[in-house]
């Protein structure tokens, strides 16, 4: 069967078998290695990935769920030449031991993230537990996604250059949202 989704912002059309689970297709059709398969039974989070911006689990997914969808692997997160903020802070924090489970605990932290910007450390936890690490104690992790959790607050703040204009959205009377 055929489907069409966008994978990592590119359309992809692809002949798939009806019952081909998604980790195989991403890794060993479309050589998108970065999603890892640990369990292949949905417990270890070694192979999450985003399906329209919620962390899924490829391992149990079929790959005509893919129809229509935007997908997004470890590859598809950051920009072109940079690494996600996620990533960057994966690397300065430690919390990168073998790799095996580090990209599917980035694209959670990624999802979490995007869900609540600012979480403190329990809903980090929380937010991770479906990602199992067999190297550390999760402390490096946690510490590295209040990192980035940061780094991406400090950004979204960050006031237009002297030479911009400041563009006020209409919020409550008498008071705006600046943009």
């Amino acid at each position: 069967m055929k489907i069409s989704f966008t994978l990592n912002g590119k359309s992809t059309e692809v002949d798939v078998a009806p019952d081909r689970r998604v980790v195989d297709l991403l890794r060993e059709d479309l050589r998108l290695t970065g999603t890892k398969e640990g369990c292949g039974a949905g417990e270890c989070g070694a192979c999450t990935i985003l399906v329209n911006g919620e962390s899924r689990l490829s391992c149990l997914m079929l790959a005509a769920q893919l129809e229509g969808r935007c997908v997004t692997t470890i590859e598809g997160i950051g920009e072109e030449g940079r690494l996600h903020p996620v990533q960057e802070a994966f690397i300065e924090c430690g919390a990168v031991q073998c790799g095996f489970c580090s990209p599917g605990m980035v694209i959670s932290a990624v999802d979490l993230l995007g869900r609540d910007p600012n979480p403190g450390r329990g809903e980090i936890r929380r937010g991770l537990s479906g990602n199992l690490c067999r190297c550390t104690g999760y402390v490096k992790i946690v510490d590295a996604v209040e990192t980035a959790a940061r780094r991406m607050n400090a950004a979204s703040d960050v006031k237009p250059d002297a030479g911009e204009k400041e563009r006020v959205v209409p919020g409550a009377p008498g008071q705006g949202q600046r943009r």
